[in-house]
């Protein structure tokens, strides 16, 4: 058995799940609704506030499968109840960053601004105090979303080894590499 898909999912007050006759589960919740597909072969039962997945064999496909709809389902019901948060620093000198609605503004060294749009379900804020490295704090209903956002505003610059310079995840840790003066 999949450890993680025997696992019961909690369903807090104010969440509602259905599951429609072509296997699409909908999750709503105060801070949104999320939709997902899961495969006919893992059955859902929900009863007494408790989400409970079965699979219908034991074949390789389908106990991968049974961990994996286990996992989205429960990050979609925590996603509508919580919400989900992640925090970036941008660390270099003269390295801004500033959000005007959906757009991000980031200046990281190159000849002009980088303007980035995000998508309507993340909302974003911007710190900036004296003496501290920018911030850039994203929050959203969807995981897969804001991980997937966060890590393309990381990739438009990457902590380099040599200085420790540019986007990262607050809390990431970044080994620092001699350079060429360690050689001698």
């Amino acid at each position: 058995m999949s450890r993680i898909g025997k696992l019961p999912i909690n369903i807090p007050q104010g969440v509602d799940i259905k599951v429609s006759d072509n296997n699409i589960v909908t999750v709503k919740g105060k801070l949104g609704t999320l939709e997902q597909f899961v495969d006919p072969c893992i059955s859902l039962n929900v009863e007494d506030g408790v989400l409970h997945l079965q699979r219908g064999g034991d074949s390789k496909k389908e106990r991968s499968l049974h961990g994996l709809y286990r996992a989205l389902l429960n990050n979609m019901v925590v996603g509508v109840s919580e919400g989900f948060h992640t925090v970036q620093e941008v660390i270099g000198v003269g390295y801004k960053a500033q959000a005007q609605g959906q757009v991000l503004e980031l200046s990281l060294g190159y000849s002009h601004s980088i303007f980035f749009e995000l998508p309507d379900e993340i909302k974003v804020e911007t710190v900036t105090e004296k003496g501290k490295n920018p911030l850039i704090k994203m929050t959203c209903c969807d995981k897969q979303l804001l991980g997937q956002v966060a890590s393309k505003i990381r990739s438009l610059r990457k902590p380099e080894p040599y200085k420790g310079k540019g986007i990262r995840f607050q809390g990431e840790v970044v080994r620092k590499k001699a350079g060429k003066a360690a050689a001698k």
